[in-house]
């Protein structure tokens, strides 16, 4: 990438997007196309189409998705697999049309069977079931990477694939009823401290295992990738540590600095057991994290405090 191109965000409110055009920024790069969803609808076939003939975008990073946690992946499953095919078909397609030298389609690292051997390598996509919970999710993304390498395939398109971890970090969702975990945690303990409450909830019995990454580092990482990887299949990006729920927990309740007690809620879903990401390919590459889980945690907590 050159610092002249013109470059298109797509998803540029949510904390990857954003993340994504602040690691650009930093680089020299100036000349960034977004656009709300209330200005473009990415569903739209049509609106995506005048949208590249008129912008006609060098390179294209598709962070743009509908996301959430487990109940909101559960309770709308039919609109999780609709508009996500729709958002990342629309988008590869007209990338293709109007010649864009280089997308980079992110997905999730739900895309990979639910127990499929830790940890989860690249080459495990599509050898077992999916964690039912976000399926139709999950499935959406997959069509996504293959739709990418379809096109790479007969059109000879650069697009490539990237798989993040669980993510926090600026611009993340509070909202305790379709957030993710970490952010979720942050939350409920802020309120706890703040209403001198006895105990927080936690959903499920702790053991669990997941791991986290910084969008900042995500973000880096994907600036790295767009200049350095060419190649079908996906690159997973992630830290190649993780955590259980409960640690996290303690961790998120110090950080905070929470005095009550944990109770945990078995009747509530786990999910997947585990997943941890191989990260082995990436650092093949030469790219590593560089944000420690505590002090990411501590920084992110600091900057939204005043605000929950």
């Amino acid at each position: 990438m050159n610092v002249k191109d013109k470059i298109y965000v797509a998803g540029h409110k949510g904390m990857v997007g954003s993340a994504i055009i602040r690691r650009l920024q930093k680089d020299g790069f100036t000349n960034i196309v977004t656009r709300t969803s209330a200005e473009l609808d990415l569903r739209n076939q049509q609106a995506v189409a005048d949208f590249f003939a008129n912008e006609k975008p060098d390179y294209v990073f598709l962070a743009a998705a509908k996301v959430g946690g487990i109940v909101a992946n559960n309770t709308y499953r039919a609109d999780f697999i609709y508009e996500n095919t729709m958002i990342q078909s629309n988008v590869i397609h007209h990338a293709y049309l109007n010649q864009v030298k280089k997308l980079m389609f992110l997905g999730s690292s739900c895309i990979y069977p639910k127990m499929a051997p830790q940890p989860l390598k690249e080459d495990y996509l599509l050898t077992g079931l999916l964690e039912e919970t976000n399926e139709p999710y999950a499935i959406a993304k997959i069509a996504g990477i293959k739709m990418c390498d379809a096109y790479r395939s007969q059109y000879g398109c650069n697009f490539i694939s990237v798989m993040p971890t669980n993510l926090y970090g600026p611009n993340d969702n509070y909202d305790l009823k379709n957030s993710h975990v970490l952010p979720a945690l942050i939350r409920k303990f802020h309120t706890a401290k703040k209403e001198n409450t006895a105990s927080v909830e936690i959903w499920g019995t702790g053991s669990p295992m997941r791991e986290f990454l910084h969008a900042n580092d995500l973000a880096d990482a994907c600036f790295y990738l767009m200049q350095n990887y060419n190649e079908a299949g996906l690159v997973n990006i992630g830290v190649g540590e993780d955590i259980t729920i409960k640690d996290l927990a303690l961790l998120v309740k110090k950080i905070v600095g929470f005095e009550g007690e944990l109770k945990f809620d078995t009747s509530k879903p786990d999910g997947t057991p585990r997943k941890l990401m191989d990260v082995s390919k990436l650092h093949s590459f030469g790219w590593k994290h560089k944000t420690n889980l505590e002090e990411g945690i501590a920084g992110v907590y600091a900057e939204v405090k005043d605000k929950l």
